[in-house]
């Protein structure tokens, strides 16, 4: 055997019996919290503590340093730690998968060990209209430490309402295939037809972690927000309109005429001048 896998071989056997190595699966956007198996309850400050991370294999950051988060990191503002020195991270994406190490001074001895995995749905294309009938393709994806290496076969699997697990074609929906840690099911959508479908991952015959996926098929009114600006302009132009109006003959109804008085009084006048005219007239005959 080569030396330098049997080198590989024992330390990862010692590390098994004198250490603790555990899986977490959360889905994007969950908080997480990582166990520290080797902290025990009296130890409330966690001062004797460190969290280490490793995302790739070759390159492996503290968070954690005496009990406190490391304030250069990237992630600080997501991380806590916890009264049992567990490792909080709020908002997990697929940055924060990997592999955690939670130690207790400088031994390596009783290091414990957490591979934290995060499990992710998306509609492909990402920009599909989601209220709009056709088909849409759904990935579901585990996101986990590349030593691993990828998901056993139909591990990574779809199930209905029922629980039953959906494998090639059937009555709206298509399971195309699982590639290493990605599995992809076509679904019709259909106007009323809002079906649930739900991604699990199994390990040993067991559900680790399960992710929904309810399409939204409502019919869309096919207004766009600018449709909307443009209706309320107009219902606030038609208001305008009728109170520029019921103003104008308000004004109108306010302008009092002429009384038919006053024109019999003009009259009147004009007949009286006339009157006074005819002796004058009648004297120089």
């Amino acid at each position: 055997m080569d030396t330098k896998l049997f080198l590989i071989f024992v330390l990862q056997f010692q590390a098994g019996i004198s250490g603790t190595t555990t899986y977490r699966y959360y889905r994007a956007g969950d908080d997480a919290t990582l166990p520290c198996a080797t902290a025990s309850p009296s130890d409330t400050t966690c001062s004797t503590f460190i969290w280490l991370y490793n995302c790739n294999q070759y390159q492996t950051f503290i968070e954690v340093q005496n009990g406190n988060v490391v304030k250069s990191s990237a992630r600080a503002a997501r991380l806590s730690v916890d009264t049992g020195c567990s490792l909080v991270i709020n908002n997990v994406t697929a940055e924060d998968v990997g592999h955690y190490t939670c130690r207790q001074g400088r031994s390596t001895d009783h290091d414990a060990v957490v591979y934290l995995n995060v499990l992710t749905i998306s509609p492909s294309p990402p920009d599909a209209d989601p209220k709009r009938d056709g088909e849409v393709t759904l990935e579901c994806s585990l996101l986990r430490y590349r030593s691993l290496g990828p998901c056993p076969q139909n591990s990574v699997r779809w199930v209905n309402e029922t629980g039953a697990v959906l494998l090639g074609e059937g009555v709206g929906y298509k399971f195309l295939r699982q590639t290493e840690c990605v599995s992809a099911l076509t679904v019709k959508r259909q106007s009323g037809n809002n079906r649930k479908y739900t991604c699990q991952f199994v390990d040993n015959n067991k559900v680790e972690i399960e992710a929904d996926y309810t399409p939204d098929f409502t019919e869309s009114t096919g207004w766009s927000p600018l449709s909307y600006v443009m209706l309320a302009l107009r219902i606030a132009g038609l208001i305008l309109m009728i109170v520029i109006t019921i103003h104008v003959i308000r004004i109108k109804w306010n302008t009092k005429p002429l009384d038919d008085d006053d024109s019999e009084n003009n009259d009147g006048d004009v007949q009286h001048e006339n009157d006074g005219a005819r002796p004058a007239a009648a004297r120089l005959h």
